[in-house]
């Protein structure tokens, strides 16, 4: 199985303002180094103040009483693989063959919760799909079990030993204790990032303790399992966070005959000036406003209201918000934009991306299985192929030109 696209991006609000956006938020569990001198008398210490804190003592016991630091987030921290991709791999990348399929039959098996949240919140089922499928690939229990690691032995060697965010660290190991101590979780379950983001949105500690929701009534909040809390969430987190305007789209891909682009419209101002909808369509909120973005000079133009916006409040990347939101519309049945971007190659489909896999595993390069997915591993198994084969950029992208390398053999 190959680690997720959301690897590679900046994951949650609480990591971002930590300084630590770019970094993977799953890993592959590692065997950690024996506590280095000290650890046991920064543990003593802390205790006190996450008593302080409301933790009771029976938690204290039964989470850190024996605990030891997982060592290994450090590398994470200092050795994130790098790949500088174009938005158009990006987007392809995350809009992916793999995840509309799945997106598609996560809707079938639970329209009843989408239709529940579309009611309660106003926010559209495509986005959610995307995000949940972006960052968890739809709840996979693989990914539990592959890509993520305990997260009280990571906090743990975050807060004792991570001297620029050690405060922001101690907070967060304390709120996950606060999880264990309201039911809400155990120990066991509670497996993450190195950084200890967890379940179906990869939400850190702290947002889940104040965002977080019981949506399916259960008494507790939970991350994990049905992703009922999940995504009532995170809908009301886009809606109240995000500004999340009922019943509007996020935008649209557009053709412009020229003239000013800039500030902020209604669609029926931009459609005056000459901005009329790609595939031709009427805006059908006239009177709702917009602005727009031109991502690269010569690719497709997006006009976009406000709900790409609050897109944009789970994570601050523009490419983040379209990818979502291009995914969303995907999952529901509407085709890839309909100008390319300059360069671009048309994503891989599901048995392309496989066939790419299964011929860089014979070429002697491991990515780590042929599911389809395209996430750090078999990136890394592109790059070194380009590598190799001496095909530049060596950038881990792995599109219709590497895989046709891979056809004509070595």
């Amino acid at each position: 199985m190959n680690q997720l696209d959301s690897l590679v991006d900046p994951t949650r609000r609480a990591l971002l303002k930590a300084g630590l956006g770019g970094g993977i938020l799953f890993a592959a569990p590692s065997v950690a180094f024996a506590a280095p001198a000290g650890f046991d008398q920064w543990r003593d210490n802390f205790r006190a103040r996450a008593l302080a804190k409301g933790i009771s003592d029976a938690t204290w016991t039964r989470v850190m009483a024996r605990i030891e630091p997982d060592m290994t987030v450090f590398r994470q921290m200092q050795k994130q693989p790098e790949f500088h991709e174009q938005i158009w791999q990006y987007i392809n990348r995350r809009a992916s063959d793999w995840r509309i399929i799945n997106g598609r039959e996560a809707l079938k098996k639970h329209e009843a919760l989408f239709t529940r949240i579309e009611q309660d919140f106003g926010v559209e089922r495509g986005t959610l799909l995307a995000l949940w499928g972006v960052e968890s690939a739809y709840g996979d229990p693989l990914v539990q079990q592959n890509h993520m690691r305990p997260i009280f032995p990571a906090l743990a060697a975050l807060a004792w030993n991570e001297p620029r965010r050690r405060t922001y660290w101690e907070t967060e190991l304390i709120n996950a204790l606060k999880i264990v101590d309201r039911g809400w979780g155990t120990p066991e379950e509670m497996r993450g990032s190195w950084a200890g983001a967890m379940g179906h949105t990869q939400w850190m500690p702290e947002v889940w303790l104040n965002v977080g929701m019981d949506y399916d009534k259960d008494g507790r909040v939970s991350p994990f399992g049905k992703p009922d809390d999940a995504l009532g969430s995170s809908a009301r987190y886009l809606l109240n966070r995000g500004k999340y305007h009922r019943g509007e789209h996020w935008g649209y891909e557009v053709r412009s005959s020229g003239g000013s682009s800039s500030g902020s419209r209604t669609y029926a101002a931009w459609a005056s000036a000459g901005v009329t909808r790609a595939d031709g369509k009427p805006f059908p909120q006239p009177n709702a406003s917009a602005q727009m973005w031109v991502p690269v000079a010569g690719g497709p133009s997006f006009l976009l209201g406000p709900n790409f916006y609050s897109v944009k409040s789970y994570n601050p990347s523009m490419n983040y918000a379209l990818a979502i939101c291009h995914l969303g519309d995907r999952i529901l049945g509407a085709p890839p934009f309909i100008n390319p971007f300059p360069g671009s190659e048309r994503a891989l489909t599901l048995p392309e991306v496989q066939e790419l896999q299964t011929r860089l595993t014979k070429a002697g390069f491991d990515t780590g299985g042929n599911d389809g997915r395209v996430g750090n591993d078999t990136m890394k198994a592109v790059r070194d192929y380009q590598t190799k084969m001496g095909l530049l950029p060596a950038d881990g992208y792995g599109g219709l030109k590497v895989l046709a390398r891979l056809r004509q053999g070595n």
